[in-house]
């Protein structure tokens, strides 16, 4: 057995490799223009005029360019002033988040997209794949602007290595 292969099967064998700090990963295909119009299909529609809030309930699919999410609930709030008006400021996901863009994809029971930032914060159980590699955690923070993802918890990684 020559040496790549003896490395290769260490590695394999140390996987899934567990940590209890945070992971610093990359997201060149997650990166977005956050400036680009939101699309929002549902089942259900309620409005609430009080807080000028807008609830999307059963299958609900959001596109913004590329990138696409999917959640069994969302909550969009309106930003505020007189030159922001029918601005979307965030958008609230739940009971089940998919993350979408190219070949990345995010799960997660909770979301939250902060458009103007062009931050999404995934929580509760999040799985991301990248191609055929893997990583869980708590917690992922993932900045579209500039294609770079934080991910807090209990981080968990399983990395293809290649080798036969």
């Amino acid at each position: 057995m020559n040496g790549a292969r003896i490395a290769a099967l260490l590695l394999a064998l140390c996987l899934p490799v567990a940590a209890h700090a945070q992971a610093q990963v990359a997201f060149g295909g997650l990166k977005h223009d956050n400036t680009l119009p939101v699309e929002i299909s549902a089942d259900q529609l309620n409005v609430d005029q009080a807080d000028g809030s807008a609830t999307f309930v059963g299958n609900v699919q959001i596109g913004q360019g590329e990138m696409r999410l999917s959640a069994g609930k969302v909550r969009v709030e309106y930003a505020t002033g007189t030159d922001t008006t029918g601005e979307i400021s965030r958008l609230l996901a739940s009971d089940g988040v998919t993350l979408v863009n190219g070949a990345e994809a995010a799960e997660s029971r909770d979301a939250i997209y902060t458009i103007d930032s062009g931050v999404i914060v995934m929580t509760g159980g999040v799985i991301l794949t990248q191609g055929q590699n893997a990583l869980s955690s708590e917690k992922l923070t993932v900045n579209l602007k500039s294609g770079t993802g934080t991910m807090d918890g209990r981080v968990k990684s399983i990395i293809q290595t290649g080798a036969e």
